[in-house]
């Protein structure tokens, strides 16, 4: 849909995201700007750390169950694309609405 935002994509089974990681930062965060979405977490990029810490950061933000998310794209890179199960039109609508929410937070 139009209204979504620019890195999530409406599937069959529910959504992919795309994302830029960056493993061991100071702090976890997650940040949308420019369109794009950032996963800041301060695990090390080793044994698939790093990927369950944006997972487990994702889920938290969204209010969501760990077990929806699977990185499907990107697994030991830092642009990720993750797939979330769920009702597509229910996925995009939380996130959309988390991302005006943190872009009115911004500024």
């Amino acid at each position: 849909m139009s209204g979504d935002p620019a890195f999530l994509r409406r599937t069959g089974s529910g959504v992919t995201i795309e994302l830029r990681a960056q493993p061991r930062a100071r702090r976890t965060a997650l940040d949308c700007s420019g369109g794009g979405l950032k996963a800041s977490v301060t695990a090390p990029a080793e044994d698939g750390k790093a990927n369950g810490a944006v997972i487990e950061l994702l889920a938290a933000t969204w209010r969501l169950p760990k077990s929806v998310f699977a990185v499907t794209r990107g697994t030991t890179a830092r642009d990720k694309v993750l797939s979330i199960s769920g009702e597509p039109g229910l996925l995009a609508e939380r996130i959309g609405d988390w991302v005006r929410h943190a872009a009115g937070r911004d500024g």
